[in-house]
């Protein structure tokens, strides 16, 4: 029989949804009840493809015994965090208050007013490993609500107290910032592994947001030790058991300090900000490796992915057939079975296939030697092995399609779809992907039809349903995929979106005292604190990707005002930098743009033509962090003549035209690739007046 969760869209809630635990969704109705009932509330945390959510789910929730103890006791909620990362946010940090730990599965116990006063993670069915069982754990809790309530309500107002105050203002140093990058460099430095790459010991998450401020800081020091820490970790991640080299993408973390053994799951989020960093350093250094990194990555995504309304899936479970892994993993004789005797040798040497295996008696593939060295021991060329390896994966890659898949969480996230929006559109102008130039558009256009009502966005969609209130993250990282896909068309109607957006995430979120964005929107239902969290987690902080789009919104449009508030709220975080740059990437890539002296790139031309190509393909043939590049074809310049970038530009005796612009002065126009190639190298220095005043001197 099915409880209360069978009215929900999330895979996640769905799961539970025939558990015998009488589950609700979170609302007034699990309030109510727990109110008339005088019951504490157990709210559940998890999300569809956490490996020990399923493990407690199989283990107690779906134990009738345990589950009527639950009923007995508690109004018990479920929560997907990956719609609802603000009651996540609240309930996370208030058991990390009370506990010191924190994780999923999150169990945290509620007052009947919904004021935390306990809460844990992952219980065992029975005492083990130190660890209390679950039903020792609800029999206590419910036993200190009936014989201690005072003491637990005056537990709770105080994690209240901790939590309103860790949300309230944050102060940033009297001191300017212009330093803050270099010594964020340095402590990040300072936790690099020398050996391995990446940040920090086992488990080793890899950390995108902090990879790519380090390139930005190489682009704009050419400090070489920066360059190397990116490098080093993108290399060994790409040779890593992390890195799923049959069917593309990255899994979600490593278990060990080499990148060999992952936890399974594969993340959307993951995806789109690892397939950039490696697009940016395929730009900066020409590595094949990088490209092909990129484009099997999001070739994955095509493939499995994706809806057939052109929007992104958020997540694939590590677990198929209950098993972590199973559906990664391969055993030597399977090999053999699959492949020509040459190419089974091929794949165990390249592959480090062994009979023992190196995972559970199987073998997770990973490189385990330079590609030179193996096609000189098979006495072939490099591209020969290249071309077989090619075919090896995808004979691996159709055998494993036979086999039992992990549940594709389905649901449709706007925060995760905009950030994949952003790699797609870059990807397709620097790799000549068209394939990836319809994925961005059809993506952003399917957000902004069916995930938006009044200029409201949703936070999530599924089954021809979306609902929830969207979160400043959803805002500001969908504002940064339209101008991603403005940059990649020239189509002024993706800009005029993006500034809507930007509108209503300033009108809703921000707070004009301190500068800095709420989480959630003025008019969001009441919660025991407003959220607002300024640290980068998985994904980029939602403050911190506001200040960013504002700053690219800000030098685009010439709109001081966007400039003002983005500086202000950097300023407000900057002990946050100082102190824990490693929480701090996206920040400090917003800093350094902020600090920077940006470069405008202004096209006219039309975009399928020959001669337009070949200036777009020398744009980006460089990484460049700090440039915005626009462009209009001429029927539709009138359209964008109020941009100050685009007064008096023309084509140049009908041919596509480039303006380079660089503190706000323009350099004569070229319509060569050579003549471009030149100014964007600094080659010439001429400058004419941009045509208007520059509003930030």
């Amino acid at each position: 029989m099915a409880n209360r969760l069978i009215d929900e869209t999330s895979p996640y809630l769905l799961q539970h949804a025939h558990n015998p635990v009488d589950w609700y969704g979170w609302g007034e109705e699990a309030l109510q009840a727990a109110q008339r009932d005088n019951k504490p509330l157990l709210v559940s945390i998890g999300y569809s493809s956490c490996h020990w959510c399923h493990v407690m789910e199989r283990e107690s929730y779906e134990d009738d015994d345990i589950a009527a103890l639950m009923n007995r006791l508690f109004v018990n909620v479920k929560i997907d965090r990956e719609e609802r990362p603000d009651l996540d946010g609240i309930f996370m940090n208030a058991v990390q208050m009370l506990s010191g730990q924190g994780g999923w599965p999150l169990n945290v116990f509620l007052t009947p007013d919904g004021k935390p006063f306990f809460g844990g993670t992952y219980f065992p069915p029975e005492d083990r490993q130190g660890m209390p069982s679950w039903s020792r754990v609800l029999r206590s809790v419910s036993e200190a609500y009936e014989s201690r309530r005072d003491e637990v309500a005056s537990a709770a107002d105080q994690v209240v107290e901790k939590l309103n105050a860790m949300f309230a203002s944050f102060t940033g140093p009297e001191s300017s910032l212009d330093d803050a990058p270099e010594a964020a460099f340095n402590k990040i430095q300072q936790e690099f592994d020398q050996e391995f790459g990446g940040f920090g010991l086992a488990p080793k998450f890899p950390q995108p947001m902090i990879l790519e401020f380090l390139l930005r800081r190489y682009s704009h020091t050419k400090d070489q030790n920066a360059l190397q820490m990116v490098e080093k970790s993108l290399l060994a991640m790409a040779r890593g058991g992390i890195y799923d080299h049959v069917g593309g993408g990255f899994h979600r973390y490593s278990t060990d300090s080499r990148w060999l053994v992952p936890h399974f799951e594969k993340m959307l989020y993951d995806n789109a900000l690892l397939g950039r960093v490696y697009l940016h350093t395929y730009q900066v250094t020409k590595t094949p490796l990088y490209r092909e990194v990129v484009e099997q990555t999001l070739d994955y995504i095509l493939r499995e992915m994706s809806s057939a309304d052109g929007a992104f899936y958020s997540a694939q479970d590590a677990d198929s057939e209950g098993v972590e892994g199973k559906f990664y993993v391969w055993s030597q004789d399977e090999i053999r079975s699959l492949l020509t005797e040459q190419d089974a040798a091929i794949t165990e040497r390249f592959f480090g296939v062994s009979s023992e295996g190196n995972f559970e008696g199987e073998n997770i593939l990973y490189i385990s030697e330079d590609r030179e060295v193996v096609a000189t021991d098979f006495k072939i060329t490099v591209e020969e092995l290249s071309e077989k390896l090619s075919n090896i994966r995808t004979v691996l890659r159709e055998a494993r399609a036979e086999r039992i898949a992990p549940e594709t969480d389905d649901k449709i996230l706007i925060a995760w779809n905009s950030m994949m929006v952003r790699t797609f559109a870059e990807a397709s102008v620097v790799l000549d992907r068209s394939d990836y130039r319809q994925a961005a558009i059809q993506c952003a256009s399917f957000m902004l039809t069916k995930m938006r009502e009044d200029d409201r966005l949703k936070r999530t969609f599924r089954a021809g349903r979306s609902h929830l209130n969207a979160y400043l993250e959803d805002y500001a990282l969908l504002a940064d995929a339209l101008l991603a896909v403005y940059e990649m068309t020239f189509s002024p109607e993706w800009l005029e979106e993006a500034q809507t957006i930007a509108r209503v995430m300033i009108e809703y979120f921000l707070s004009v005292p301190d500068n800095l964005f709420y989480d959630t929107s003025y008019d969001h239902e009441k919660l025991i604190v407003r959220p607002r969290d300024v640290f980068d987690n998985a994904v980029p902080s939602g403050n911190a990707a506001a200040a960013d789009v504002l700053l690219k919104m800000s030098d685009l449009t010439g709109d001081e005002e966007l400039r003002t508030i983005a500086s202000k709220n950097i300023q407000s975080v900057g002990e946050l930098m100082l102190r824990s740059p490693q929480a701090a990437g996206q920040w400090l890539c917003a800093l350094e743009f902020l600090l920077s002296t940006p470069k405008e790139i202004v096209v006219i031309g039309i975009q399928s033509n020959d001669e337009t190509k070949a200036l777009m393909h020398t744009i980006y043939d460089d990484y460049r962090p700090t440039t915005l590049v626009v462009g209009a074809e001429p029927d539709v310049l009138a359209n964008v003549a109020h941009l100050p970038l685009f007064e008096g530009r023309e084509m140049i005796d009908g041919q596509s035209t480039v303006y380079v612009c660089e503190n706000y002065t323009c350099m004569m126009p070229v319509t060569s690739s050579n003549g471009l190639a030149e100014q964007l190298a600094g080659n010439n220095s001429e400058g004419t007046p941009f045509g208007f005043t520059n509003p930030f001197a």
